[in-house]
């Protein structure tokens, strides 16, 4: 079975020169955990949620904040971003995912077409969800 049967087609892009800020604000509004940075459509690289919480100063919204605080909310997606991304295509095996993902320090593998655009996202989640209900439609 390929990827294609269980990536989410919902891929949220940004763009290489989007502020932090804006990154932060489209976490908290799609609730999705990885983001992919695109330039002229093709995929460059990928933000996770927990890449932007690295990035960004702990004291942000505190008491505590102070002006070199909220400058962490300037820098752009191309300074955090990890450029060299694993990716799959929508015909790659699930377990060529299952692989990737045990062979690599990696949460979520965009899926890309023949031109490098993204198509979908499969995360590990994505992969339990199928394994659960094949081992449920056993039972």
């Amino acid at each position: 079975m390929s990827v294609a049967n269980i990536m989410s087609k919902r891929v949220v892009s940004v763009y290489m020169d989007d502020s932090l800020q804006s990154l932060r604000e489209l976490f908290t509004a799609t609730g999705f955990h990885h983001l992919v940075v695109v330039h002229d459509h093709k995929l460059q690289g990928i933000i996770s949620d927990r890449d932007l919480l690295k990035a960004v100063s702990p004291f942000v919204d505190t008491i505590s904040e102070r002006m070199l605080d909220r400058a962490t909310l300037d820098k752009r997606a191309h300074q955090i971003m990890t450029r060299d991304v694993i990716t799959m295509s929508p015909d790659d095996s699930i377990f060529t995912a299952i692989e990737l993902f045990n062979n690599n320090k990696i949460s979520c593998i965009p899926i890309v077409d023949d031109k490098s655009h993204p198509v979908g996202m499969v995360s590990w989640r994505d992969v339990m969800r199928f394994m659960q209900q094949r081992v449920e439609s056993k039972r």
